[in-house]
């Protein structure tokens, strides 16, 4: 089955073949194949073992798209061919590029930056809990720290801006 997704403001190509009919699967995108087992853990937790290397992602269904939490970053993808012709619209938990939000309703455990830092991609800025288990949100660029919106104890959701990152201009 082939589909056309827009993640971010990315068009990729993707096409997907059962192996067993069931939970595991083959994803080819552009040249490269993966190979891809999956458990659901619940209505909007899935069990992803890609190529043997085994992750935990988050998804939680908008509008018209999707948002994938994993490795503690956030992705909106949308099915490109089925909404061609309307742009996807800032609501919900969708972010700007350089905006980090938690994945589900979280309790906010640690702040382990400050306003002004500098940080980089992938970058540890935050440490949530939700259902007894802690997510660090990671820098989804290089960039500066210009604003904290939250502290410890706070009790956060999907599209609560906690951390504003401005994108740090690559210069030549």
């Amino acid at each position: 089955m082939k589909f056309c997704l827009k993640i971010a403001q990315e068009t990729v190509d993707v096409d997907v073949s059962s192996l067993d009919g069931k939970q595991d699967t083959e994803f080819t995108i552009g040249e490269e194949i993966y190979h891809v087992r999956y458990k659901a853990i619940s209505d909007s937790c899935l069990h992803l073992v890609v190529d043997e290397k085994s992750t935990e992602v988050f998804v939680v269904r908008g509008e018209q798209e999707k948002h994938i939490f994993i490795n503690g970053q956030t992705f909106s993808v949308q099915d490109d061919d089925q909404f061609p012709s309307r742009p996807a619209r800032r609501r919900g938990i969708e972010q700007a590029p350089g905006d980090v939000t938690p994945p589900m309703p979280s309790v906010v455990v640690r702040i382990m930056v400050k306003e002004g830092d500098l940080v980089k991609q992938g970058q540890g800025l935050i440490v949530v809990t939700a259902m007894k288990m802690e997510t660090t949100l990671k820098a989804p660029n290089n960039g500066r720290v210009i604003k904290i919106n939250t502290t410890v104890d706070a009790k956060v959701a999907p599209g609560d801006i906690l951390v504003e990152i401005e994108k740090e201009e690559k210069s030549q």
